[in-house]
């Protein structure tokens, strides 16, 4: 019971050191490509997309490295390079530096993804990992709060200062865990099948084959594309609607209004996060899926609002919704794949839905890019929500073709995380 404490609470600063990083380094990474970079509406996209190219490619050869032979190190050597690459990103202020850091830091990025679920699922048990996963992301949220607040405040000595410090946060995470991180529920591929690309291919085609014989799990994926076509507009045009259509209060910069939207969001984020875990059975996929059926939906109706906002209240009431629907959906589909995936293939299952949502993202940016260009921001984020649309209807039948679960005993969570 000691050691699964332990591998919970190293999971929880993982997620809070990782996600403070995040914040500080993103929150006003697109206001410092745009202003110091000087890279216009297509060339944030395009960077977006060299980013997505990066991660589909990476995404199933790092999670089957992960399934042969360790997730701890696959997580270490993630937090290496996300270090490394965001690191250049903000001593070099220039396009070509930032698609080649953008490049290093995905890599790094596919090493984590998939890697370090798997890991927590591994050292905790499947049926604590589904509330591990979900108070990690609110770790994660909170630890965002300071991140933003260490954004704005350091972005007052020069935009790339949040950026440089988060790497460093990074860097030193990596180094940190090659001490203290766990793994004792992981049991490698036998050594001398480790260096065979004959294993991973076979390793990638039984994770390919579980997802496709689960007709519950390809409908989520369909879902998930729909997201991630839309996701990366979103996530390179939402700054530019303030800036370019919006506008700001005359008090106070736009960086810190950015901030201050940011704070806000996170902290809705936490408590509407806390609401799901309470009111949804984390360990039901039906129930899971229908809940992020509705997360979608409001979601679509709140991008809507956000795109017609002529008013920066209402543009930034909208886009609060909009953060706190997507940051709630990211641990609920956690939670499923913990409950509807093998041990011997997580990991790799865990890449192949973050390959859909890079591949999803990397046809869906450029379109939505030349859309703001031509046309209007405002066009690009109508074409973002009608583009989820179809999520809702996938979700709800992924709901009903998931087994009914068989009834076991709950997990008192006082006997592993304390009272």
């Amino acid at each position: 019971m000691e050691l699964v404490l332990r591998a919970y609470v190293t999971y929880l600063v993982i997620r809070g050191v990782a996600a403070f990083a995040g914040a500080t380094a993103f929150t006003l990474n697109l206001v410092y490509q745009a202003e110091v970079a000087g890279l216009g509406p297509l060339e944030l996209v395009l960077v977006g997309t060299v980013l997505e190219a990066v991660c589909f490619v990476a995404q199933v050869p790092t999670g089957v490295l992960a399934d042969l032979y360790s997730r701890r190190l696959s997580v270490i050597v993630g937090y290496l390079l996300i270090g490394a690459g965001i690191m250049v990103e903000g001593l070099v202020p220039a396009f070509a530096a930032i698609l080649v850091a953008n490049v290093v830091w995905g890599v790094g990025a596919t090493f984590v993804d998939g890697a370090q679920e798997a890991w927590v699922v591994d050292e905790v048990g499947a049926e604590r990992a589904p509330d591990a996963l979900v108070r990690g992301s609110q770790v994660a949220q909170a630890s965002s709060v300071a991140g933003i607040v260490a954004s704005v405040v350091l972005a007052g000595a020069g935009l790339n200062v949040p950026i440089v410090v988060a790497a460093t946060a990074w860097l030193v995470l990596g180094l940190v865990l090659v001490v203290v991180m766990p793994e004792r529920g992981f049991t490698p591929a036998p050594p001398e099948e480790r260096g065979s690309w004959r294993s991973m291919r076979g390793q990638a085609l039984t994770a390919v084959r579980a997802t496709r014989g689960d007709p519950a799990l390809m409908l989520l994926l369909a879902a998930l594309l729909c997201t991630a076509f839309a996701g990366e507009g979103l996530d390179r045009l939402t700054q530019l609607h303030f800036l370019d259509d919006v506008g700001f209060p005359s008090a106070g910069t736009p960086a810190v209004w950015f901030g201050v939207l940011s704070v806000a969001g996170m902290f809705c984020a936490i408590g509407f996060t806390e609401l799901i875990r309470r009111s949804v059975d984390l360990a039901d996929p039906a129930r899971l899926a229908r809940a992020l059926a509705v997360l979608q939906a409001a979601c679509v109706g709140a991008i809507v609002v956000f795109a017609l906002a002529d008013r920066f209240w209402l543009a930034a009431a909208a886009s609060v919704c909009v953060g706190l629907l997507r940051a709630a959906a990211g641990p609920l589909v956690g939670a499923w794949l913990a409950a509807r995936t093998e041990a011997a293939t997580r990991a790799t299952v865990y890449s192949l839905v973050s390959q859909v949502d890079a591949a999803g993202q990397l046809v869906g940016g450029p379109p939505l890019g030349l859309t703001a260009e031509r046309l209007s921001i405002r066009a690009a984020l109508l074409g973002a929500a009608a583009i989820i649309v179809p999520a809702v209807p996938f979700l709800v039948g992924a709901a009903r073709r998931v087994p009914i679960p068989s009834r076991r005993p709950p997990v008192d969570r006082r006997d592993v995380y304390g009272p």
